[in-house]
Protein backbone atom coordinates (compact mmCIF):
# COMPACT_ATOMS: atom_id res chain seq x y z
CA UNK A 1 0.00 0.00 0.00
CA UNK A 2 1.24 3.35 -1.17
CA UNK A 3 1.54 6.06 1.65
CA UNK A 4 -0.51 8.17 -0.51
CA UNK A 5 -3.55 5.48 -0.69
CA UNK A 6 -6.27 6.85 1.39
CA UNK A 7 -8.75 4.61 4.02
CA UNK A 8 -11.92 4.98 4.42
CA UNK A 9 -13.11 4.19 8.10
CA UNK A 10 -16.66 4.66 9.93
CA UNK A 11 -16.33 5.20 13.48
CA UNK A 12 -19.17 3.32 15.36
CA UNK A 13 -19.30 3.36 19.12
CA UNK A 14 -15.24 2.07 19.92
CA UNK A 15 -15.05 0.29 16.58
CA UNK A 16 -13.65 1.57 13.31
CA UNK A 17 -14.94 -0.41 10.02
CA UNK A 18 -12.33 0.07 7.35
CA UNK A 19 -14.14 0.58 3.79
CA UNK A 20 -13.36 -2.62 1.53
CA UNK A 21 -14.24 -4.24 -1.41
CA UNK A 22 -15.68 -6.75 1.13
CA UNK A 23 -17.48 -4.43 3.51
CA UNK A 24 -19.02 -2.91 0.13
CA UNK A 25 -20.02 -6.54 -1.01
CA UNK A 26 -21.84 -6.29 2.66
CA UNK A 27 -23.70 -3.03 2.03
CA UNK A 28 -24.38 -4.14 -1.64
CA UNK A 29 -26.60 -6.64 -0.25
CA UNK A 30 -28.53 -4.95 2.25
CA UNK A 31 -29.03 -1.78 -0.03
CA UNK A 32 -30.44 -4.86 -2.76
CA UNK A 33 -32.22 -6.62 -0.33
CA UNK A 34 -34.41 -6.94 2.01
CA UNK A 35 -31.40 -7.64 5.00
CA UNK A 36 -32.87 -6.71 8.36
CA UNK A 37 -30.72 -4.24 10.25
CA UNK A 38 -29.97 -7.19 12.90
CA UNK A 39 -28.18 -9.21 9.92
CA UNK A 40 -26.34 -6.14 8.74
CA UNK A 41 -24.53 -6.22 12.55
CA UNK A 42 -23.92 -9.82 12.10
CA UNK A 43 -21.80 -9.06 8.55
CA UNK A 44 -20.29 -6.23 10.29
CA UNK A 45 -19.07 -7.83 13.34
CA UNK A 46 -21.17 -5.12 15.16
CA UNK A 47 -23.10 -5.68 18.70
CA UNK A 48 -26.85 -4.43 17.38
CA UNK A 49 -28.83 -3.47 15.01
CA UNK A 50 -28.55 0.06 16.49
CA UNK A 51 -24.82 0.38 15.90
CA UNK A 52 -25.74 -1.03 12.11
CA UNK A 53 -27.68 1.89 11.78
CA UNK A 54 -25.76 4.56 13.13
CA UNK A 55 -22.97 3.17 10.30
CA UNK A 56 -25.37 3.26 8.03
CA UNK A 57 -26.18 6.84 8.62
CA UNK A 58 -22.25 7.41 8.75
CA UNK A 59 -21.57 6.00 5.18
CA UNK A 60 -21.44 8.26 2.49
CA UNK A 61 -23.91 7.57 -0.25
CA UNK A 62 -21.11 7.80 -2.74
CA UNK A 63 -19.19 5.03 -1.28
CA UNK A 64 -22.66 2.97 -0.36
CA UNK A 65 -23.35 3.09 -4.22
CA UNK A 66 -19.87 2.42 -5.50
CA UNK A 67 -20.37 -1.09 -7.16
CA UNK A 68 -17.67 -3.55 -4.73
CA UNK A 69 -15.77 -3.92 -8.15
CA UNK A 70 -14.83 -0.66 -8.90
CA UNK A 71 -14.04 0.35 -5.25
CA UNK A 72 -9.89 0.39 -5.90
CA UNK A 73 -10.57 2.41 -8.97
CA UNK A 74 -12.41 5.00 -7.21
CA UNK A 75 -9.87 5.54 -3.89
CA UNK A 76 -6.94 5.59 -7.05
CA UNK A 77 -9.02 8.74 -8.03
CA UNK A 78 -9.96 10.35 -5.56
CA UNK A 79 -6.36 10.39 -4.16
CA UNK A 80 -5.21 12.27 -7.57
Amino acid sequence: MSSEERKYVVKVGDKEIEITTEVLEILNEYIHTAMPLEKLAEKLGLESWEEAYEFIKKVPAWIMWTPPTLWEHRKKWMTK
